[in-house]
């Protein structure tokens, strides 16, 4: 059976005006890392856009270069393009193989973008990806609800360092950005 290079940790955070999105640098290849600096956060439309990805890093490329069609095509609109993503990510054939999953964060806050089509705008404005997910998430609204001084990148950051304590397939290699 063929390896696929996966597991990550991806997490997003809107507090106190500022959103922040960060994630880990593991790659896995079965249970082995395979790279340890993998860069799973790109900005998009001139920086006023941030993506998070987890799952096949070339299946995760191939719907960011989408997203980018979709977003020039719908004049900037995150929402609309998020949606008519994930519509074509479950009825396009080739798309639907796919196996990969997006945040995308911008000015107006997060979205998470499935291949089961789903456009999730999270309740508590955390969201999160990937294998590390829930250990991130859960730090993240803890963080949220009892530490509100911080910033939301500082958030991220220590949510992140916690799911990477706990998760086998999360480092300690750190990109956030913050918009």
């Amino acid at each position: 059976m063929k390896q696929r290079i996966k597991s990550t940790t991806v997490l997003a955070i809107s507090h106190n005006g500022q959103i922040a999105i960060g994630a880990d640098g593991q790659a896995t290849m079965g249970n082995t890392v395979a790279k340890s600096t993998v860069k799973k956060i790109r900005k998009i439309a001139d920086g006023k856009v941030v993506t998070g990805f987890a799952g096949s890093t070339a299946d995760a490329f191939t719907l960011l270069e989408r997203f980018e069609e979709k977003l020039n095509s719908h004049g900037g609109n995150v929402k609309r393009s998020a949606i008519e993503l994930a519509k074509d990510w479950r009825t396009d054939r080739y798309l639907r193989k796919l196996e990969a999953m997006m945040i995308i964060v911008d000015k107006n806050g997060i979205l998470n973008i499935s291949g089961s089509g789903d456009v999730i705008e999270p309740d508590e404005e955390v969201e999160s990806i990937g294998s590390g997910s829930m250990y991130a998430k859960s730090a993240a609204l803890a963080l949220k609800r009892h530490a509100p001084h911080l910033t939301a990148e500082e958030m991220v950051k220590e949510a992140l360092t916690i799911a990477a304590d706990i998760c086998i397939y999360t480092n300690h290699n750190f990109m956030i950005e913050v918009l």
